[in-house]
């Protein structure tokens, strides 16, 4: 017995103690108890309970929102803050220097000397914020935006750096926000989708559908992309008149009810009839919303949307009204994407060799519709409990790529901000060094940025969760911390 007992661990002696058996015993009653309390008073992680027939039922917040509904606007490719919202007059002081201690090689090459910002910088509001002269019209918005000048990503190649930003994680197959979001909440149209996704009219992002995607949350809450020059397809049934549609939808209700009703418990029955009768409502309410000819003249003028001598800013400024118009119909997230996928800068912000030049054409399509968007959506009111969001994947670094004119990613700092419901407005927030390289004060990986989305439409991140492989998944993963400092 004793030679055993000494072939034995140090743990596996400890087992054979009577005291501490007993006492490792009552601890684990006590866990146990405290687990009970906690899940009692809801403080451990839950998930929202589905209904597969009815998926999207409005469903309550852990506590009270300041949100009820969400736009996200997604600038692909990294726009640079560097040449929008972070001001740095020490840049400009050390233009045509190389800089001390950095990097000799970023992601695309050897670093050339550091560059002033390719715009005037000008103080703007009552609040005198610094922005760039390269989007005046949004820049007439700085005393209703908080800004983040300290976010940070896990990533410095476009399409993981997309997924941090979208669902939380650098990897493929994770759920996207705007999913996270409708399984958690529903929605209070049952017409309309609760998460649209429009893409851009030059193309869609670097990771295509992973930003609107469900991962490993149901399918039903996934993001339905639509745009003002592409629509829902299939929605109307060819060769069929209304009457006849109508007749053929009430035909295969009975079906459907007949045949749950043999098989009560079969959840993907009940998930796939819910989705054929949101489409066939969406029959009658997508046209409807898709139709901007009931928009007045002025509205279309003041987004750009009449512009002929800018296709793709009209396109543009067309997507911004559906958007608004989703809102107002009461879409629960709406993902509004500027910039399609990598291209040398041709058709995103990815603005390695010509940034200059090429940011002249991006921010004329951005800079106008976004603004007016925002502004009209103030005028209705939506702002009150409407969520704006306005974000970038990654920022730029402050000296040129060597024999080029544009600048290479960054993920060490960069700037996003939020405006409308539950924001404090005209804030700035965290900093990054003197130069715009790297954040340094309240520092914020982008885990922080998605907690505080969350919380504004009354969630708390940590308890909001998916079991997925044997692990209580969410959008945070085991990260992220509400920043208070920029909310009301």
């Amino acid at each position: 017995m004793d030679q055993s007992r000494s072939q034995l661990s140090g743990q596996g002696r400890q087992l054979l103690d009577r005291r501490r058996f007993l006492s490792d015993s009552a601890t684990a009653l006590g866990s146990i108890a405290l687990l009970d309390l906690l899940a009692g008073d809801q403080l451990l992680a839950d998930s929202p309970e589905i209904n597969p027939a009815r998926p999207f039922a409005p469903r309550k917040p852990h506590f009270p929102a300041k949100a009820k509904r969400v736009v996200v606007i997604f600038c692909a490719g990294a726009v640079s803050q560097l040449e929008t919202w972070d001001y740095k007059p020490e840049l400009i002081r050390q233009d045509g220097q190389p800089l001390k201690g950095g990097p000799a090689v970023t992601f695309q090459g050897p670093a050339g000397d550091l560059a002033r910002p390719q715009y005037k910088f000008r103080q703007r509001g009552e609040n005198g914020k610094w922005v760039s002269d390269m989007i005046p019209h949004l820049a007439e918005l700085t005393d209703d935006i908080a800004f983040v000048h300290s976010l940070t990503s896990k990533s410095n190649t476009h399409g993981p750096a997309e997924n941090f930003l979208s669902t939380g994680t650098p990897l493929d197959g994770f759920p996207s926000l705007g999913s996270w979001v409708t399984y958690a909440m529903g929605t209070e149209n049952q017409n309309l989708p609760a998460y649209v996704a429009i893409p851009d009219p030059r193309g869609v992002p670097q990771n295509g559908s992973n930003n609107w995607g469900p991962g490993f949350l149901p399918a039903a809450f996934q993001g339905t992309t639509l745009s003002s020059k592409k629509p829902i397809r299939h929605l109307s049934a060819p060769a069929m008149s209304s009457e006849s549609d109508q007749a053929a939808r009430s035909l295969l209700q009975r079906m459907n009810e007949r045949h749950q009703e043999q098989h009560p418990g079969d959840s993907k029955l009940s998930a796939r009839i819910a989705s054929y009768e949101l489409a066939a409502r969406m029959q009658l309410s997508v046209p409807e919303i898709t139709d901007l000819s009931s928009e007045p003249a002025h509205i279309l003028k003041s987004y750009g949307a009449d512009d002929e001598s800018n296709p793709n800013r009209a396109a543009f400024a067309r997507n911004c009204i559906l958007a608004r118009r989703m809102i107002e119909s009461g879409v629960r997230f709406v993902q509004l994407f500027n910039g399609a996928y990598a291209s040398g800068g041709r058709l995103n912000w990815d603005g390695h060799n010509k940034l200059k030049e090429q940011y002249d054409e991006h921010a004329a399509i951005l800079d106008q519709p976004t603004a007016a968007m925002i502004k009209d959506m103030k005028a209705r009111g939506l702002l009150e409990d409407t969520l704006v969001v306005w974000c970038t994947e990654f920022g730029r670094m402050p000296f040129f790529q060597k024999g080029s004119k544009g600048r290479d990613h960054n993920p060490d700092g960069f700037t996003c901000w939020m405006t409308g419901a539950g924001v404090k407005p005209g804030v700035s927030h965290g900093m990054t060094d003197e130069l715009g390289q790297k954040a340094v004060e309240h520092v914020h990986p982008l885990y922080d940025f998605n907690a505080t989305i969350l919380h504004l439409l009354g969630f708390d991140h940590e308890r909001l969760t998916f079991r997925h492989n044997g692990i209580d998944r969410r959008l945070t993963n085991v990260e992220g911390h509400v920043i208070q400092e920029i909310l009301s």
